[in-house]
């Protein structure tokens, strides 16, 4: 299974936190990762917070999504990737949201324990999680930054 972490592109500064939006600069960054997603993700199953910031990221892959209450607040590592279908899921499912949430999810996937990684905004992260004779293993397959994307 492919699992791709997006975090949030660049967003304004405003209240309610739910409600922030894009900047410019952010419409452009979430624009460019997926750009970069879209032509190397023949199918993919596209998940977002339900924060107005975490959607318009999402946005940027022209494509259809669903809403992941998960991804905004209060939800454990665990809790995403059961709602991610993690480790089983066919194909590749891409999670649009928040830190510090995807930074643990992030850690765990790596080191299965559940620590703080950091991770730029709009930046992504690609996991491969393939089924061994000694368990799961999982690899980063990219890191994107928006800047290069």
């Amino acid at each position: 299974m492919d699992l791709i972490l997006w975090r949030h592109a660049e967003a304004e500064d405003a209240s309610p936190d739910e409600r922030r939006r894009l900047t410019p600069k952010g419409r452009e960054q979430a624009a460019k990762v997926g750009r970069w997603l879209h032509a190397r993700l023949p199918e993919y199953r596209l998940l977002s917070s339900p924060a107005v910031r975490a959607k318009e990221t999402a946005e940027g892959l022209a494509a259809p999504f669903e809403i992941l209450p998960e991804l905004y607040g209060g939800a454990s590592v665990q809790d995403v990737l059961e709602a991610s279908g993690w480790p089983r899921a066919e194909g590749a499912v891409i999670l649009v949201g928040h830190q510090p949430l995807l930074g643990e999810v992030a850690a765990y996937l790596m080191t299965r324990r559940t620590e703080s990684w950091p991770m730029k905004k709009g930046a992504a992260w690609w996991f491969r999680t393939t089924e061994t004779g000694r368990g799961l293993a999982t690899e980063l397959v990219a890191a994107i930054p928006p800047k290069l994307a």
